[in-house]
């Protein structure tokens, strides 16, 4: 006979049950989605670059055009992204359309809260552009869109627990776990690049000091040159011969390429970067525990010049090192291409959803014409 002391230990027995439920129905999601062409949109601070993408993750067909000025209207991007959509519409059966924005995005995935190089503030993107594509939209973070495409696709395949850092003018980032995007109660989880890490430190964009991505990120590997050949130093007069003499033109790529030729102060830098993004991971490390973590972004194309002195710097600076298991690190596999991919895997999901409430909504009105 039962008595109601037990009714709390078989409450809990059932949550833990319907969790694990839904939990295994959530990973299944992607596995049971409908094999159809969807639409990838990646918007940058200076591009913004479309791609049809089947189910293996494949792009069919890619355009690429330039981010409207940040000074103009959002709208002014929003008829960027329909005019890509239609294009590509009329060559693809398309089906749904997900869009990776650099920025915050809610947790209903619907608004821009906030997007850095565009004027979106707290912008209803997913129903203005499912209004005018007649389309089912999805909205995330363009973070979020690569760990996906690298979870399904690329360097993050069998992972369970994966964290995504994204290299390029900051840092972006995103935590992936049991199959599932981690996005935090209100949508803005993953800004790794604003951990403080040097307090005091250079003063970030953001408005604090010594953020990460003032140490590790591709603005760090070209402030740190730059100031290098103002000062004249004797280490930066091969890449000041790269440039004819033009501070301005040393950019991030042009360091990596020096760097693969053998110049020492490129190498130092990406060096010094790679330590750093080490001591991030291994902070990150310290809070989530994951069992990947995978580097993407513009800067991690300079390969072991950088993962290598970050995995060294990771293992150094690992609490609990020696006594504890090591994630792996990794390059991202699917470069420059994750974030459309991503987004267009993520809306093969409410694609799935879409089909099948429309189907439900014919089939409840033809129950009642036959009536």
């Amino acid at each position: 006979m039962s008595t109601h002391r037990d009714r709390p230990h078989r409450d809990s027995v059932a949550r833990a049950t319907m969790m694990r439920t839904v939990s295994r129905r959530e990973r299944r999601s992607h596995l049971t989605a409908p094999r159809v062409p969807t639409v990838g949109i990646d918007i940058g601070g200076t591009k913004v670059a479309a791609g049809v993408v089947d189910a293996d993750g494949n792009v069919l067909e890619r355009l690429r055009t330039e981010t409207p000025d940040k000074s103009k209207s959002p709208k002014v991007v929003e008829d960027t992204i329909v005019e890509l959509v239609l294009d590509l519409a009329d060559r693809h059966d398309v089906h749904a359309v997900g869009i990776g924005a650099a920025g915050f995005v809610d947790a209903e995935r619907a608004r821009v809260l906030f997007a850095p190089h565009l004027s979106w503030r707290d912008e209803p993107l997913r129903q203005a552009l499912t209004e005018r594509l007649l389309l089912p939209v999805i909205v995330d973070n363009d973070a979020n869109a690569a760990a996906w495409a690298e979870w399904r696709f690329g360097a993050g395949r069998g992972e369970d627990h994966l964290v995504m850092i994204t290299l390029g003018t900051g840092i972006g980032g995103a935590i992936l776990q049991d199959g599932q995007l981690r996005r935090g109660k209100y949508g803005v989880a993953g800004e790794f690049g604003h951990m403080q890490v040097v307090p005091g430190g250079h003063r970030c964009p953001c408005g604090n000091r010594g953020c990460w991505e003032q140490y590790s990120s591709g603005n760090a590997l070209v402030r740190e040159a730059r100031e290098l050949a103002v000062a004249d130093s004797p280490v930066a007069h091969a890449i000041l011969d790269r440039v004819g003499g033009e501070v301005r033109d040393i950019t991030g790529p042009l360091i990596t390429e020096a760097a693969r030729a053998g110049d020492a102060m490129a190498i130092e830098l990406l060096q010094d970067v790679g330590q750093w993004l080490g001591i991030g991971i291994a902070n990150l490390a310290a809070a989530l525990d994951p069992s990947c973590f995978v580097i993407g972004g513009g800067v991690s194309a300079a390969d072991d010049l950088l993962i290598a002195p970050a995995r060294e710097a990771y293992r150094r600076t690992l609490t609990g090192r020696g006594f504890r298991p090591e994630a792996r690190v990794v390059r991202a596999q699917l470069g420059n291409e994750a974030g459309l991919v991503g987004a267009a895997d993520l809306a093969r999901l409410v694609a799935r959803r879409f089909r099948r409430a429309k189907r439900r909504r014919v089939e409840r009105y033809a129950g009642v014409f036959d009536r």
